[in-house]
C-alpha cells in the first residue's frame, strides 16, 4: 500500500546566508513575484531566511528560501541536510508512512520538531536523488488554514 500524500506544503530553496544575499532573495520574492512573507516562520539557528506564502486564502503552499552555504547548521552529514532543496508533501499518518518506507526497505532520515511544527519531519531521496520531505498533514505554516 502507498503512502498517502494529501497536499503539497512547500519547495525548500537555498539562497546565500549573508545579510545582503537574504535580503536579496527576499525582495525578489516579494517585489518582484509578490509573494507574502510569513511572519510566523520560527527563528532556526544558523539558517537565516524567509518563508513564503503561494496561493491565496486558505488554499496556499510556501516557497522556504534557507541561508545555508555548505553543510547547515542542523546537517547530520552531507547527505542529511534538511536546507537542501527539497519538496515537501503532508501524508495522512506520518508513523505509517515510516512504517512503509522499512517495509519496502527504503533509507530516510527524521528530525524531531526542528521548527516546531509538532511532527517529525522524514526526508527520503528519490531514484534520482531528489529529496523529498514527508510530514503529518495540520501541523506546518504552510497552509494558512491551519493557523
Amino acid at each position: 500500500m502507498a503512502i498517502k500524500v494529501l497536499e503539497l506544503h512547500h519547495h525548500g530553496i537555498r539562497i546565500g546566508k549573508e545579510d545582503g544575499e537574504v535580503e536579496k532573495a527576499r525582495s525578489f520574492y516579494s517585489d518582484v513575484l509578490g509573494l507574502e512573507t510569513d511572519a510566523g516562520r520560527p527563528t532556526i539557528p544558523g539558517i537565516p531566511g524567509f518563508w513564503m506564502y503561494v496561493g491565496e486564502g486558505d488554499n496556499t503552499s510556501q516557497i522556504h528560501l534557507m541561508g545555508a552555504v555548505g553543510m547547515s547548521p542542523v546537517a547530520r552529514s552531507e547527505k542529511e541536510d534538511p536546507t537542501h532543496p527539497h519538496v515537501a508533501l503532508a501524508v495522512e499518518d506520518i508513523q505509517e508512512a515510516k512504517r512503509d518506507l522499512d517495509a519496502r526497505g527504503i533509507w530516510y532520515w527524521q528530525i524531531e520538531g526542528l521548527v516546531g511544527q509538532g511532527s517529525d519531519q522524514i526526508f527520503v531521496r528519490d531514484p534520482f536523488d531528489n529529496i523529498i520531505e514527508l510530514h503529518q498533514i495540520g501541523t506546518c505554516r504552510c497552509n494558512k488554514a491551519v493557523l
